[in-house]
């Protein structure tokens, strides 16, 4: 589909993690339209698989917006300068749940809500993982759970809602995807 142009754009507010703005767009037809943008730096997540092969590594996480706790893979904001995914993703791995892995293998990028926010995350599969100091950055890491699931129970805790958050649903499944075809 093409014909459509950003006009420009108008900053509501610059907060830590996003920023909000109110775009102004054309369509084909050279109607002017506007749209509130939310702008994020990236995510990047991990499946991060133990030398089973069959268990994950989840953590159970307060989360503010929706005001609950989702259990899900680890994660973390592309909020280094000049970081690649892949070193965030170690990162973040280290950091919340205190593994290294020996590979990872990127599974998929991916928006998560293009209606409104341009965020773009990468989902990274790590195996041969090596167990090391964890190092929880923020007030919701210092309160999580570390969980090992099953990948053969993710499809059961997808259907009937104990796993709600969608890179956490994407990763698990293209993972078992991946590992199926080894």
């Amino acid at each position: 589909m093409t014909g459509f142009a950003k006009r420009g754009e108008r900053v509501i507010h610059r907060g830590q993690i996003v920023t909000l703005a109110e775009a102004t767009f054309v369509d084909p037809d050279g109607e002017e339209f506007q749209r509130e943008v939310v702008h994020h730096p990236g995510a990047v997540s991990v499946v991060a698989v133990l030398d089973d092969g069959g268990t994950a590594v989840l953590v159970r996480q307060y989360r503010g917006p929706i005001e609950g706790v989702l259990l899900e893979i680890p994660a973390g904001k592309l909020d280094v300068d000049g970081e690649a995914p892949e070193v965030a993703a170690a990162r973040e791995l280290e950091e919340e749940v205190g593994w290294r892995p020996g590979r990872l293998e990127k599974l998929a990028e991916f928006y998560n809500s293009p209606g409104f926010c341009d965020e773009r995350a990468t989902v990274y599969l790590a195996l041969d993982l090596v167990h090391c100091p964890s190092s929880a950055q923020g007030v919701e890491e210092r309160h999580m759970t570390i969980e090992h699931v099953a990948l053969s129970d993710v499809p059961a805790m997808i259907a009937d809602g104990r796993i709600l958050d969608a890179k956490t649903i994407i990763g698990l499944t293209l993972a078992r995807e991946r590992l199926a075809r080894r």
